[in-house]
């Protein structure tokens, strides 16, 4: 490692390197396409960094319009986490840093990348935007790495991220970083990856071992009181639900209870985003009510519960979700609150996911295992807790210039999210995927695809 890079780190009381770290890290500084298989948390971010900035460290500064490096990331928040921990990296070695996504006015972004920038860290939708407008070129990149591959794939991102990767130079240094590899991604790695080195440290399987998992068989008329009970104790608690509005509506419930919480999810603009997740990092709320937006690649220290209000769709959705606690080598404790008509499924994702939760029956909201579970004084607040960002909307500079249409009329179905009037359905879609883009086409019924990222 060059040695400023070493003793900023050092600066950071980093100065042992992780598993996924100590693997990679000789071939990707020797400037070989790398192939890193390891779980969000496990130091795979600083993986990348790291060779990257020893790479463009004492050359020449981009070209305008041209950058030497990429680093493509399924959602806002994840660019926003990989440029916070490059920073100080990129002070100390010279380096200029500019993000790319959507959802915000694409105004400073094209700016910066004009006047020559050296990496970008983007989501695909709105770099592939950037570049067909003319505002951007990938020729003179030296260094792509592709973050989170598998959840690309889950989002419908990598039709997108081949495009790109296929205007970078067919020799340039790739390094893709997955938790999982599906055949999706391992069609990506077969194009574009030059004779991988492939190293797998921390899965997400792996990680279970540091969790405690429960299952808890509730009614559904005790589902509120014993979130409630789970969510008032000591520590921050993520909680994950299936939809944007069940997650809207059980942050505003916990907060009319006495409990600070905020929501995460695709329906808020960025500028809300941004808060709710700097509410929760700073402790001015102590319950995150996320959707799967939060699932992957949202760093939160000393997350000591996990909820699963509603159960995932999946087992790999299961063990992400449960992922945001029980990191940097701490234990966690993961719950799943599921009704009689849920356990079957409950059942079968655990069991796939390679996980024996205990299963415990509560016919009471006021169970005692409730209080082991999350144990330490409860608290409550007397009056309501005003949600963080809760009536937020996208303000006119973060969704862009607005487009016109026709007036239309307000309190039918299609009035139901709030949408006001004048603003096309395409523009909500697009707000509504995590990297601001719209998403993938609707099948025969009208519903997004699986793969799509409205599910966000």
């Amino acid at each position: 490692m060059p040695a400023r890079l070493s003793a900023v780190l050092a600066g950071l009381g980093i100065e042992t390197p992780t598993p996924i770290q100590a693997a990679t890290l000789p071939d990707s500084l020797a400037g070989r396409d790398v192939l890193g298989r390891g779980r969000t948390g496990s130091g795979k971010t600083y993986a990348f960094l790291l060779p990257l900035l020893a790479r463009l460290a004492d050359s020449k500064p981009a070209r305008p319009k041209a950058p030497r490096a990429l680093i493509l990331a399924p959602t806002r928040e994840l660019v926003g986490q990989i440029e916070a921990a490059l920073a100080p990296l990129a002070r100390t070695a010279g380096v200029s840093v500019r993000t790319v996504f959507g959802g915000v006015g694409q105004g400073p972004q094209v700016t910066a990348i004009r006047r020559g920038v050296d990496v970008i860290i983007a989501c695909p939708g709105r770099l592939e935007d950037l570049i067909q407008q003319g505002h951007c070129t990938l020729s003179d990149v030296v260094v792509t790495v592709l973050d989170e591959a598998d959840h690309m794939a889950d989002l419908g991102f990598l039709p997108p991220v081949r495009r790109l990767l296929a205007q970078t130079p067919r020799h340039a240094q790739r390094l893709l970083f997955s938790a999982t590899l599906d055949k999706a991604v391992d069609a990506v790695v077969k194009q574009f990856l030059h004779e991988p080195v492939t190293h797998e440290a921390d899965s997400t399987a792996s990680s279970s071992v540091a969790m405690d998992h429960h299952v808890l068989h509730i009614e559904r008329e005790h589902r509120l009181p014993i979130l409630l009970d789970l969510t008032s104790g000591p520590g921050r608690t993520v909680v994950f639900t299936r939809t944007k509005y069940g997650a809207k509506g059980l942050a505003a419930q916990l907060s009319r209870n006495g409990v600070p919480a905020a929501e995460l999810h695709g329906n808020l603009g960025q500028g809300a985003r941004t808060r709710n997740l700097d509410a929760f990092h700073n402790g001015k709320v102590s319950v995150l009510v996320a959707t799967d937006i939060a699932a992957r690649g949202i760093h939160v220290d000393d997350v000591t519960l996990v909820i699963h209000a509603d159960p995932p769709a999946e087992s790999k959705a299961y063990l992400h979700r449960s992922g945001r606690t029980a990191r940097a080598g701490n234990s966690g404790t993961v719950v799943t609150l599921a009704t009689s008509d849920q356990l079957g499924t409950v059942r079968t994702l655990t069991r796939s996911a390679g996980i024996t939760p205990t299963l415990t029956r509560l016919t009471s909201p006021t169970h005692p295992l409730l209080a082991e579970l999350v144990p330490g004084e409860h608290t409550r607040h007397a009056a309501p807790v005003e949600q963080a960002g809760a009536s937020e909307r996208t303000s006119p500079t973060e969704r862009g210039p607005r487009r016109s249409s026709p007036p239309r009329r307000r309190g039918g179905a299609g009035d139901r999210q709030g949408r006001t009037a004048g603003r096309s359905s395409s523009d909500q879609a697009r707000r509504s995927a995590p990297d601001g883009r719209a998403p993938q086409r609707r099948g025969r019924f009208g519903r997004t695809s699986a793969r799509a990222s409205a599910r966000d």
